[in-house]
């Protein structure tokens, strides 16, 4: 068991924002046809914070990092919460541990071994009689949590949609075209997501300093990496933005509503197709930073180089915002983020 006393002092407020072109970001089962999921009075498109940590723990998955909550099939057959709980505690020995350091074992080591429940927290579902799920509790609260994400404009699904058609006859029927699938996307939708980093609720799950560090480049990485299928191609991160704050038990919350389109810069909603069609305010943003200066601790940020970004009468790109916040906070509180550089040190 790691005895980690890196723990996590600071809160942490995030942004991130990231689009979508001619694709389905979030489709609903539901819907009979996994349309894309739109709210029906604002037409904003939707994704689910579920959709967005499934992208973060694959991620987890592939860089190496021990994922709890996973899709694997052995032998033809899904594996089940029992499986995948013993894959996490393999290396514990029931027979050689002592009684009274079992509990303690369990828990460390599948804390140690599955990063996805030090983030975002897990429900066991495992029998309370298992061998291992006895020393566990029956849930994790995480303590990194986001709000679901929506765009920040209204969005228009594509009129024409492909009906795919097999071309490779069934075994059934020797003809060719063995069955229909309707394929819906979005035009264009720029997405904003919220989260937050509960400095308390890290206690409970053994999160580190490092872990939140690892955000920084996990969010970014994970859009760019995740999102290599046939619906969901099409997607890129545009901004990521971490406040970490200095004073207890305090955040501004909904920093992402300050970020708004400059209206003044922007195509209408219907005639957005890319990046290139809008500018990002950061007015709002950067006064309300400047405002609460004193209880920030710094500012992590990155920003796509085809984003348009406004401040005042100024158009630029993401140096405009980085120039905006050391105006505003200090060269010291803000650091920009190199995240294909700074990730390899986040590996295990």
């Amino acid at each position: 068991m790691t005895n980690d006393t890196n723990s996590v002092e600071n809160r942490s407020e995030i942004v991130f924002l990231y689009d979508a072109v001619d694709a389905n970001p979030n489709g609903n089962p539901l819907s009979g046809a996994n349309r894309p999921r739109i709210d029906p009075q604002t037409r904003q498109a939707i994704v689910t914070d579920v959709r967005f940590k499934r992208y973060l723990r694959d991620q987890l998955d592939d860089d190496g990092h021990g994922v709890y909550i996973r899709n694997v099939h052995e032998d033809g057959q899904q594996a089940t919460r029992e499986d995948l709980l013993k894959a996490r505690l393999k290396e514990v020995d029931l027979d050689e541990t002592d009684d009274e350091d079992l509990a303690d074992e369990v828990f460390g080591t599948f804390l140690d071994n599955s990063s996805d429940v030090r983030y975002f927290g897990a429900t066991m579902s495992v029998d309370t009689d298992h061998e291992y799920a006895k020393h566990l509790p029956n849930h994790f609260t995480g303590p990194v949590q986001f709000s679901p994400g929506k765009s920040i404009h209204a969005v228009t699904e594509n009129e024409e949609y492909d009906s795919l058609t097999s071309v490779i006859a069934t075994q059934d029927d020797k003809a060719q075209g063995g069955f229909d699938l309707d394929d819906h996307r979005i035009q264009y939708g720029l997405i904003r997501f919220h989260g937050l980093v509960d400095e308390h609720g890290a206690e409970d799950t053994n999160l580190t300093t490092e872990d939140i560090e690892r955000l920084d480049t996990l969010c970014w990485r994970a859009i760019k990496n995740q999102t290599i299928s046939r619906s969901k191609v099409g997607q890129e991160p545009r901004l990521y933005l971490r406040v970490e704050y200095d004073t207890d038990s305090f955040h501004l919350g909904g920093l992402d509503k300050d970020l708004e389109l400059d209206g003044d810069r922007t195509k209408p909603d219907d005639e957005l197709r890319n990046v290139r069609d809008l500018t990002l305010s950061v007015d709002a943003l950067i006064s309300r930073l400047e405002k609460n200066a004193n209880r920030i601790e710094r500012i992590h940020v990155v920003a796509s180089d085809v984003l348009p970004v406004s401040y005042g009468d100024e158009v630029g790109d993401a140096e405009l915002l980085y120039e905006a916040l050391e105006d505003a906070l200090g060269t010291e509180s803000v650091r920009v983020v190199d995240v294909y550089e700074e990730h390899l040190a986040t590996l295990p």
